[in-house]
């Protein structure tokens, strides 16, 4: 998977403006599984599920789905800057964040190679030691870069408004467990959707240990 293959086919020309990396917005999914490294091969289908859970904003879509613990390396850089790193120095990287700011484009990219080594944190709570559930079902995020330019992700917008008609946001949810089992065998499911804070990384973790009364008796 090339990581800029979706620029190959056209050429900008004008003056392009490098979006900071301040503008973005660090989005995951989060859920269970039981093999939480892997890698999406199809990059429509990984758009596809981008734009089901983010909506019309463009940004850079890492199509990996991470352990918690393999999401920062140990110099403390974490995906989502490696990721902004990654179009910041590269060639094109004018036309790339253009793309990203006026025609909402998504750029795909493979992180894998790069975040492939467990870093625990030093928030330790997703450790077999201390939680032997987590053994059995495996955490995972997926994480997303956005240009949100103040947009509210369509997450938010289909809970709110799904709660709000029928009680609750199931199918919705559901809707979206389907769509990354294309590269993440059952039983993986998602559960939430959040945004990562660096100045309160442990917030990812603490999501985690809220969801451990779903599991309860079984």
């Amino acid at each position: 998977m090339g990581l800029f293959d979706f620029f190959k086919t056209k050429s900008l020309k004008g003056n392009h403006s490098i979006i900071a990396l301040s503008s973005f917005r660090a989005y995951y999914l989060y859920g269970f599984t039981q093999q939480p490294n892997q890698v999406a091969p199809d990059k429509q289908l990984f758009g596809e599920l981008y734009r089901l859970v983010i909506g019309d904003s463009g940004g850079i879509a890492i199509s990996n789905s991470f352990h918690p613990y393999f999401i920062v390396n140990p110099k403390g850089t974490t995906v989502w800057n490696a990721a902004y790193v990654m179009v910041y120095t590269n060639d094109n990287k004018a036309e790339v964040f253009d793309s990203i700011r006026t025609q909402k484009a998504i750029c795909t990219l493979d992180l894998s190679p790069l975040f492939k080594e467990v870093n625990v944190w030093p928030d330790t709570r997703l450790t077999y030691e201390e939680n032997p559930l987590f053994e059995t079902y495996s955490p995972f995020v997926i994480p997303f870069l956005v240009d949100s330019q103040d947009r509210v992700p369509r997450w938010d917008t289909e809970i709110a408004q799904r709660v709000g008609q029928q009680g609750h946001a199931t199918d919705y949810v559901e809707q979206v467990t389907n769509s990354i089992q294309f590269f993440m065998a059952e039983p993986s499911f998602v559960i939430g959707f959040d945004e990562f804070d660096e100045q309160n990384p442990s917030g990812l973790i603490t999501n985690f240990i809220n969801c451990k009364p779903m599991f309860t008796g079984l």
